[in-house]
């Protein structure tokens, strides 16, 4: 597995966007590759900062591919093939914070660094019938902070982006996290106030 790995991660720095955009896609879909997708967008950044943009949005779009496909065998599948793949308590865990919070729980496992519980979500929100759309969207707001900020450490940083992230990177995903509950709670309050008006 791990001469796999190195392939993949050969391939991917010789390729660059598309080669990022394929790490995030499988590391999103089929095959664990933890933590591999930030290091390389951070080398790949690092290498070439004028292309930065280019880079993260390329990781964004392959890592929205992936939880797409993912969803897409957990509306197929459903909740038996889940099963499969989870123990019973992680899975009656997520589909309560699914049923909860919608595609808020998709959206703050998006923020967390590895090894964060991030597919059981994906494949549950095919099971509870989150649309593609809704989903997607959130994937894209989610692993779009997250690598921009990692291509932003990166073009500061350097290669010591790294080291940075290793000493700091769960600090700065839960306040990530907290800054995005915030603005939500604000949203619903809006929301709340503005339905208020109406009537």
């Amino acid at each position: 597995m791990s001469e796999f790995v190195d392939r993949i991660r050969a391939l991917a720095l010789a390729l660059g966007g598309p080669g990022l955009f394929l790490v995030a896609f499988l590391d999103s879909s089929f095959l664990p590759l933890p933590g591999i997708t930030d290091v390389l967008l951070v080398i790949t950044v690092t290498r070439n900062p004028s292309g930065m943009l280019w880079y993260v949005a390329m990781t964004v779009v392959g890592s929205v591919a992936g939880c797409l496909a993912l969803h897409y065998l957990g509306r197929k599948g459903g909740e038996a093939l889940v099963r499969k793949k989870f123990t019973g308590e992680k899975i009656d865990r997520a589909m309560a914070a699914l049923q909860r919070n919608g595609v808020m729980a998709v959206l703050v496992p998006c923020l967390l660094p590895p090894p964060a519980p991030f597919k059981i979500f994906i494949l549950l929100a095919g099971v509870a019938g989150i649309s593609a759309a809704r989903l997607a969207t959130a994937i894209a707001i989610g692993r779009g902070v997250r690598y921009l900020a990692l291509g932003f450490l990166a073009v500061t940083y350097g290669e010591r982006a790294m080291a940075y992230l290793r000493e700091n990177g769960t600090a700065v995903s839960l306040e990530a996290v907290g800054a995005l509950a915030l603005g939500f709670a604000a949203y619903l309050l809006w929301r709340k106030a503005r339905a208020g008006t109406v009537r």
